[in-house]
């Protein structure tokens, strides 16, 4: 099975007021994150204590991304779409957590089970503690996020899902930094050059 594929990737800074007062919508989200297996089952997912809120204090500006990966192949079961999607989150991770060393930022991740560690091994059901923290970040959907309607209103990108269980035309992954950086193009052009850099198909 072809599961190569072809990445564009846009980016998009608005105030962090303004897209936690017009793109959260906390209960509604919330409840979608209640019905998913991994609630309260891995770091990155919610709920989170109560203070979560506190990440939000210190920052002024979010910069949103977006990975499109377009697959070679219109055929390919949806089973197999962390093939192709795994590569790009890896990728958008460690970028991710660069950015947050060099702008002085936060990051969130993109949505789905947690890759630091083996699947079915997080120490949360447990009670242990996070053997990653350094490396664990929540999703954008984890605080309450409206996804859809980020990607649709500042990207101008409607996400694409699959009607026959096959991968859809192309997959969408949503990450993003906040930070207070004077000049925000310096971090959207440092994370698409550096991807394009990294990239090897």
């Amino acid at each position: 099975m072809n599961t190569d594929c072809t990445v564009r990737r846009k980016a998009v800074t608005i105030s962090l007021g303004e897209y936690m007062a017009v793109y959260r919508d906390e209960q509604k989200f919330m409840e979608y994150c209640r019905q998913c297996p991994n609630y309260a089952r891995l770091w990155s997912c919610p709920p989170f204590d109560d203070c979560k809120d506190r990440i939000f204090r210190d920052y002024s500006q979010i910069t949103i991304f977006a990975s499109i990966i377009t697959p070679d192949s219109n055929d390919i079961p949806l089973a197999q779409s962390s093939e192709i999607i795994i590569p790009e989150r890896r990728r958008l991770e460690r970028i991710l957590l660069e950015m947050e060393y060099r702008y002085t930022g936060y990051a969130f991740a993109y949505a789905g089970s947690c890759l630091n560690c083996p699947q079915d091994t997080c120490t949360r059901p447990s009670g242990g503690r996070c053997r990653h923290p350094q490396l664990v970040r929540p999703s954008l959907e984890a605080y309450g996020f409206d996804i859809g309607k980020t990607t649709t209103t500042l990207l101008g990108i409607d996400l694409c899902w699959s009607t026959d269980g096959r991968i859809p035309p192309y997959l969408t992954l949503v990450t993003a930094i906040m930070h207070n950086q004077p000049s925000p193009e310096v971090i959207e052009t440092y994370f698409l050059k550096t991807l394009s850099e990294d990239y090897t198909g």
